[in-house]
């Protein structure tokens, strides 16, 4: 069931690339705000954050390839998050908007970065809501992203949980497993105890992703290092695989707009002892024949992504991180008021520059 807030719209439009799903809230005249969700998940997501935004913003959300309403087209994943990216900029191409405030949560934190690469001139502020670290998800080690193994075992697509990705193919709406999309959202995408509102409409957001080898989770290859696989070159989760994510060059972008990073203090997803780091699985006893930390230490990406922005920061930019407490890896859903105070805090602040 998909459940449209008051003064949420819908509609799908045709770009360079692909056809994309968009939400839309507030004045069409109005200062855009473009929101973008994260891994399994759509603009769905972000309806309250939308509505939330007062006059003078537009408010808008959009679906990645592979999500929501936007088309199935396969992912690339030797070019990073860049597919993602591009489908951003051609959107905004589309909708003749030369420059926007981008939010991006998880996945989308680190989509956004991209864009903030390839078209700083298009970007008026950076948000990046609980991102993924710059040097991707898995397999890295240290505050600079350094590779565990050459070829990024522990990482990309063989990381996913099959139960759960079976689970999301065949549109599984019930709570009665701990891999259930409905349960993974519960425990994890929010604090654990908190109930996100509309509950159902996030659920079959869930089960909107798109499965197989083109999109989520990808392909994956065999590799003699722990734990036996490594990333392929084809969907989601490789985008994000080390060997081919690694942003660490924000020193050079120009002009330097202004980043707010916010996080939930207890995020069990994008931490520095993530539930989803296989190393740190390992270093627990939860995935057998963990080689220890000298070969395979756990993921420090709270830390990578301080690293990064530390040296956007010496180099003439901006950033503020700012920690919501009793908040899990969404903060816009399970503490809406802080987040939202904390979001426009910064977009004021960014048009004062």
């Amino acid at each position: 069931m998909t459940e449209l807030m008051t003064g949420i719209t819908t509609r799908r439009v045709t770009t360079a690339r692909l056809t994309t799903g968009i939400l839309e809230a507030g004045d069409p005249a109005g200062v855009p705000v473009l929101f973008v969700h994260g891994n399994v998940s759509s603009n769905l997501f972000w309806q309250s954050a939308m509505l939330a935004l007062p006059a003078p913003y537009r408010g808008l959300a959009l679906d990645l390839r592979g999500f929501g309403t936007t088309d199935p087209a396969p992912v690339d994943a030797t070019r990073g998050l860049r597919d993602f990216a591009d489908d951003l900029g051609a959107l905004l191409d589309a909708l003749d908007l030369p420059a926007v405030h981008l939010v991006g949560w998880s996945m989308g934190g680190g989509i956004i970065l991209q864009y903030l690469l390839d078209a700083p001139n298009r970007v008026s502020s950076l948000t990046l809501v609980n991102p993924v670290s710059p040097y991707g998800f898995g397999g890295t080690r240290g505050p600079d992203g350094q590779l565990c193994s050459p070829d990024g075992a522990g990482s990309g697509g063989g990381a996913a949980n099959p139960d759960f990705v079976a689970r999301l193919a065949a549109g599984d709406t019930t709570g009665d497993s701990p891999l259930s999309p409905r349960q993974v959202l519960l425990a994890h995408y929010v604090k654990e105890g908190f109930v996100p509102q509309p509950l159902e409409t996030m659920v079959a957001s869930m089960l909107s992703t798109v499965t197989g080898d083109d999109n989520y989770p990808g392909t994956a290859t065999t590799t003699e290092n722990w734990p036996g696989f490594a990333p392929g070159d084809r969907g989601v989760l490789n985008t994000m695989a080390p060997t081919h994510l690694r942003i660490d060059d924000l020193d050079g972008v120009d002009p330097k707009p202004p980043i707010l990073w916010i996080r939930g203090a207890d995020d069990v997803i994008v931490s520095d002892t993530s539930l989803y780091d296989l190393a740190y699985l390992g270093s627990i006893g939860a995935v057998p024949g963990w080689p220890g930390a000298e070969a395979c230490p756990p993921q420090p990406m709270v830390a990578q992504t301080r690293h990064v922005l530390d040296g956007y920061a010496k180099a003439g930019g901006h950033y503020t991180e700012t920690v919501i407490a009793d908040s899990g890896h969404g903060p816009h859903l399970d503490q809406p008021a802080e987040f939202g105070a904390a979001l426009l805090e910064h977009l004021a602040n960014a048009a004062a520059v």
